[in-house]
């Protein structure tokens, strides 16, 4: 869905809805009164502090790229000789000399007095050649449309990929040779030799619904597949993907603000239960000819192929399959020269089986390393290719959360865990026979959340730590003994300013609830917090399978508009129910198996009764919940549901209807709709829209391209039937993130602010 980050990322709102007077009545206060803020002291917060002036943004650095021979990595810095560009240095991890390779002047293209912005860039295999990624254009939800630029370090020659139209193409990607490079441009695959420029189009039936070496909406989406091809690790041959979008159906979006009149925009868009994208991956040779389309005898709109790579021996392309309920996951090996398929790996599961996206190739080819749950925890396995014989890597009660990195040479593989506590995050490593002893890396006296980006041959790694309220410190360690050699970011400061804020203190703890179970949670009490009085608590929840809230990590803006409103006399919690991505085994997360919004916001009803139990300064009239995107239906299910105990909700962005949501997503988590009628029912907000008490606030971006303004729409509807006054906040135009526009995010904000202070007023 519905992914955390991007629930995380924004917020709106407010206007009346009044079923008695009629039409909505926007509840907009004078310009002056949203931004009266007083500029008060430094230890406060504000909302225009954090989302107007951006006073405490983290600090910017990269993109970095560990080079593949493994002597040194490269940085993005500024310019030693022009102003607001940038050179690209490469670092010696040990001694961390450093050099020029690309002086800012050298990436001038003719005619242009600038050098080129460069938001990405990859090296050959031999760093003799630069690909450049400018001039970028927003696709859905990232910038994968641009202008590719080649410089060749030998030469110093710039030259400009594709025509002469701008920013026209996506996922540009050199051959491991390091002699063409190839393209996608309007849904055909292309490749342009390095030396001539000269281009050969290798597929020709691009068009509106027949789509190319990219994705669907919905795989991107829910697969996060959008450089749909694969080199050949000889380079003679592409394997892609292709999407036939006949018979799906569109959904359309309605632009009235850009023009005179509305401008829509028409997408292929699977709703539960409808027609999927028709896909199959084909092999075609870099040089042009004949696609010889790979044989999976699987109907290819109710199956799923959502991860393909080439295997070490240039002649088999490996790909995972899933069928429409997503609970059996086929790893097929597929030869390029005929079209034949063999199966390696089945991997099953009551409820559902998790797409692999960490595969790596060990012994030459002869295994392969792949993660699953099926004994009850997430773990690594080494998979032999010619038996499917699974060994074991990771043995133990928990969850290796993701792989890090391997060592081959030295027999070493590394992932993240954290077997004691879930809401952390550390590197570990075992043998990668299986033998011996899981060791952590991480240092002890580091609690907290640990990420890595690992050189190729593990000897180094950007190492990112940060705890809740701890902005990051990212610095280059050495390993395995995680010896820190320089530090590369230490947000100094934002740590300066966040020094001279008011302290609101902080608190993880875990609370109980029916059976045993035991829910973690976090805590924010106002700077001045007195145990004597009476607070409201306002709770932030996400709750669905995409994600987790609670966890040992900085927090960014979230964490900074939470300690503003504690600043201002609020309690702020967050609670992490049954079926989040949480580290705490199958059971846990896939225990909301069709049942998605009924479970979960059962756990965090009652982990809210029990919390006002244990804690009697809060106030159990003034009780309040939020979300974005899942987090908005849990927040919209949560006030429905239990109106007695939540005073007040304010939902982002949400799916009111889980009929409205996509397939891949919501058939992963419910099944089908034929199948689980009641279930899609129970689970879906607007079923107990009737029984709403509280004040609500609805806020959406009409321009939703993933949770569409349709279910915002849809539950107005319904509030309007029951006669159920609410208050309702639309964006024109902004998508699922609602920041898109001129001040849109510190407006938004801004109306929660207010929103939570006229509806859930605290003493201050």
């Amino acid at each position: 869905m519905i992914s955390l980050q991007a629930a995380l990322q924004g917020l709106r709102l407010v206007c009346h809805c009044c079923a008695v007077l009629g039409p909505w009545l926007l509840l907009s206060a004078p310009a002056a009164v949203l931004s009266a803020e007083k500029p008060a002291d430094s230890s406060l917060l504000t909302v225009d502090r954090i989302f107007g002036k951006e006073d405490f943004k983290t600090q910017e650095w990269g993109p970095a790229r560990w080079l593949k021979d493994g002597s040194g990595y490269t940085m993005l810095e500024k310019s030693e000789t022009l102003k607001e560009a940038k050179d690209i240095v490469r670092y010696d991890p040990k001694s961390g000399q450093r050099e020029v390779l690309v002086i800012a002047s050298n990436l001038m293209a003719p005619g242009e007095s600038k050098p080129l912005k460069v938001e990405d860039y990859v090296w050959s295999d031999d760093t003799t050649k630069l690909l450049i990624f400018t001039n970028t254009k927003r696709v859905w939800r990232k910038e994968t449309r641009g202008d590719y630029w080649v410089f060749d370090l030998k030469t110093t020659e710039l030259k400009k990929l594709g025509g002469q139209a701008p920013s026209t193409l996506m996922f540009a990607t050199l051959s491991p040779q390091g002699r063409s490079v190839a393209y996608v441009c309007q849904n055909n695959i292309f490749v342009q030799a390095l030396d001539n420029l000269q281009i050969t189009q290798l597929t020709s039936d691009g068009s509106g619904s027949i789509i190319n070496g990219t994705s669907d909406w919905v795989y991107e989406e829910e697969f996060g597949l959008r450089n749909g091809f694969r080199w050949s690790p000889d380079g003679e041959y592409i394997a892609y993907w292709q999407f036939d979008t006949t018979g799906v159906r569109e959904f359309k979006l309605i632009n009235n603000t850009d023009a005179l009149y509305p401008k829509i925009t028409s997408f292929a868009y699977p709703k539960v239960g409808e027609t999927n994208s028709a896909c199959r991956v084909g092999v075609v040779k870099a040089s042009g000819g004949r696609t010889r389309w790979l044989q999976t005898n699987a109907d290819p709109r109710n199956h799923y192929i959502p991860e393909m790579e080439w295997a070490r021996d240039s002649r088999h392309v490996v790909f995972q399959q899933l069928n429409r309920l997503q609970n059996t996951n086929l790893v097929i090996s597929g030869d390029a020269r005929n079209g034949d398929t063999r199966v390696l790996l089945t991997d099953r599961d009551d409820a559902w089986v998790e797409v692999v996206e960490s595969w790596h190739w060990l012994e030459n080819g002869e295994r392969f390393l792949w993660l699953s749950d099926r004994d009850g925890w997430q773990h690594i396995y080494a998979v032999a290719c010619n038996n499917q014989q699974l060994t074991l890597l990771t043995p133990g009660e928990y969850d290796a959360i993701r792989l890090a990195g391997v060592d081959e040479k030295q027999g070493w593989l590394y992932f993240i865990a954290s077997p004691d506590n879930p809401t952390q995050r550390y590197l570990y490593r075992g043998p990668l026979d299986g033998r011996g002893r899981v060791e952590r890396v991480s240092p002890n006296d580091q609690p907290g959340t640990h990420s890595y980006e690992m050189s190729k041959d593990c000897r180094w790694a950007f190492h990112t730590y940060s705890r809740f309220g701890q902005p990051p410190v990212i610095e280059l360690v050495r390993l395995p003994d995680h010896k820190a050699i320089r530090t590369i970011a230490d947000n100094a400061e934002l740590r300066a300013k966040l020094a001279k804020l008011k302290t609101c203190s902080s608190q993880f703890f875990r609370v109980g609830i029916s059976g045993g179970l035991q829910l973690d949670a976090w805590c924010i009490k106002p700077p001045d917090f007195d145990p004597t009085k009476r607070y409201p608590l306002l709770i932030h929840v996400y709750g669905e399978p995409a994600g987790t809230t609670v966890v040992d990590g900085w927090g960014n803006e979230n964490y900074l508009w939470h300690c503003m409103l504690a600043q201002r006399g609020y309690v702020v919690m967050s609670i992490d129910n049954r079926g989040t991505s949480a580290p705490r085994g199958r059971q846990w997360r896939k225990s909301i198996y069709r049942q998605v919004g009924i479970l979960a916001s059962a756990d965090q009803a009652a982990a809210t009764r029990q919390i006002l139990m244990d804690r009697p300064y809060l106030d159990p009239k003034r009780i309040g919940i939020w979300g974005w995107s899942g987090g908005g239906s849990m927040s919209l299910n949560a006030i429905f549901r239990y109106p007695d105990l939540y005073h007040t909700a304010i939902a982002i962005a949400f799916v009111s209807n889980q009929r409205l949501y996509d397939t891949i997503y919501q058939e992963r988590y419910m099944g089908l709709p034929a199948d689980n009628a009641a279930g899609f029912k129970d689970g879906s907000p607007l079923t107990f829209a009737h029984q709403l008490k509280g004040n609500l606030l609805l806020v959406y971006g009409t321009g939703d391209d993933n949770c569409h303004y349709q279910n915002c729409e849809v539950l107005i509807n319904e509030l309007i039937k029951q006669n159920k006054q609410f208050s309702l906040m639309a964006y024109p135009n902004r998508t699922h993130a609602i920041k898109e526009g001129d001040n849109t995010k510190r407006h938004l904000f801004e109306t929660l602010t207010r929103y939570l202070k006229e509806n859930l007023p605290s003493a201050q």
